[in-house]
């Protein structure tokens, strides 16, 4: 799939929350820049989040209340070893009412069921985005 622009890859969020069962783990792929926190604010918008959503790089983790499941945002980009996070994402990992977004999760890879969504975004030349599930 092919995403032209932010506003489209907002709605694919939000078309992509309509589709989940809960609890629900979706891993983010892709560069910096590729557009994984923008698919984040769509799905958090189709989940009835209505606080603004922003990248967590700096503080690792956020959560948002919407209106049946909690979103529960992770980012290990800026993190030498993911692992220290382990036993906090094993604890949101196990709740019944949460979505969880791992970014940048290489190294935490196998803590994430099997279940998991793998979502992989690659920013082509022309600045769209190719979408790999």
């Amino acid at each position: 799939m092919i995403i032209e622009s932010e506003a489209e890859m907002l709605r694919f969020g939000e078309e992509f929350a309509k589709s989940l069962v809960f609890p629900a783990v979706i891993q983010l792929i892709g560069d910096v820049g590729a557009g994984k926190t923008t698919f984040t604010r769509g799905l958090a918008k189709g989940l009835g989040v209505s606080e603004p959503v922003t990248s967590p790089s700096f503080v690792i983790s956020k959560r948002y209340a919407g209106k049946k499941v909690d979103l529960i945002h992770y980012d290990f980009y800026r993190l030498d070893d993911p692992g220290i996070m382990a036993e906090d994402l094993a604890d949101s990992l196990s709740e019944e009412n949460a979505v969880v977004v791992v970014e940048w999760g290489g190294d935490v890879e196998g803590l994430l069921p099997e279940k998991c969504k793998r979502i992989e975004i690659k920013l082509l030349e022309d600045g769209s985005r190719e979408i790999l599930l």
